[in-house]
């Protein structure tokens, strides 16, 4: 049922996001800062930096965003692929290849509803760390080149601002565009990324499957989300960084600024090299093999039908 679609994807969701947050933040600071004013080398490194200056919580900056309105997001993009395969389908026959990528297209598609404004937020809460970093790097900088007063100064203290902050101020200037500000690069990422996903994990779950009338084990529902999640997810991160410089609201110290995607991609090609587009890729598929995995195994074992049948139980 679709109420059962819905709370097996938002479960899927909570689990996914919450173990893979640290890594997700990694990428997002990898992917945002340009060459010269480089603060993370690595990912180990960026999660080092963030744990020693920003304190263990620090690297769920934006996790409260995420797991807000991660529930619906994936509650869409599972149970809008299930529809429209389900609409997609002949009388029953097995879908050809193209109808699955339309299904998981269709997907992609619905999903930036909520998948833009959650993106716009969570990314301004995870680089605001790098940016102020940046700045204090510079200041100290700055106040040891000048005098030994100006150095035995104490340096600014950072302004956390939190979500509905910036939500309200991006309403009150720009109104409902401004939190989907990156949707035409959001389409670029998600739309190409369902193609992909959702007919991979469709056809290597099959191969688990002794026979097509019974479900796979869950062991090859997650291994089948893991791969085709990574894979899907190495595949699109060029648009992934596109994405997520345009949404970032705040620069660093001498980084460019950018109009739209294209302006976006010839800076970057530019000024950074063809490897810049896959500026945080392994970042991103050890956050997206998990989260996939964990979301397929949960919506496959249907936690949610379970919850739904004991409801008439309990009040009888």
């Amino acid at each position: 049922s679709l109420p059962a679609k819905l709370i097996n994807g938002g479960i899927a969701g909570l689990i996914g996001v919450t173990c893979v947050f640290p890594i997700d933040l990694a990428k997002t600071r990898l992917q945002n800062q340009q060459n010269g004013q480089r603060m993370y080398a690595s990912l180990s490194d960026c999660l080092i930096k963030t744990i020693r200056s920003e304190g263990y919580f620090g690297m769920y900056r934006g996790a409260a965003v995420n797991l807000t309105l991660v529930t619906p997001e994936k509650a869409i993009k599972l149970a809008a692929n299930d529809f429209f395969r389900h609409h997609l389908s002949r009388d029953g026959k097995k879908l050809t290849l193209l109808r699955e990528m339309l299904a998981g297209c269709g997907a992609g598609t619905c999903q930036v509803i909520v998948t833009t404004p959650m993106e716009m937020l969570k990314i301004q809460l995870q680089d605001a760390g790098r940016i102020a970093a940046q700045k204090k790097l510079m200041a100290a900088q700055a106040q040891l080149s000048s005098s030994p007063a100006a150095a035995a100064a104490e340096p600014a203290v950072e302004t956390r601002t939190t979500a509905t902050q910036i939500t309200r101020e991006l309403l009150r200037s720009k109104g409902i565009a401004g939190l989907y500000k990156g949707l035409g690069a959001t389409l670029l990422r998600d739309v190409p990324f369902s193609i992909v996903y959702f007919p991979l994990f469709a056809n290597l779950n099959k191969l688990g499957q002794k026979d097509p009338n019974v479900k796979a084990p869950f062991y090859v529902s997650f291994l089948s989300g893991c791969v085709a999640g990574s894979t899907a997810a190495v595949a699109v991160n060029p648009c992934d960084v596109i994405k997520t410089r345009l949404q970032s609201l705040q620069r660093g110290v001498n980084e460019d600024t950018y109009s739209g995607i294209l302006d976006c991609t010839k800076k970057i090609w530019q000024r950074e090299g063809p490897t810049a587009f896959f500026k945080g890729a392994y970042c991103r598929a050890l956050v997206i093999a998990p989260l996939f995995g964990i979301a397929q195994v949960v919506y496959f074992i249907g936690i949610a039908e379970f919850l739904l049948d004991m409801l008439p139980k309990h009040r009888a």
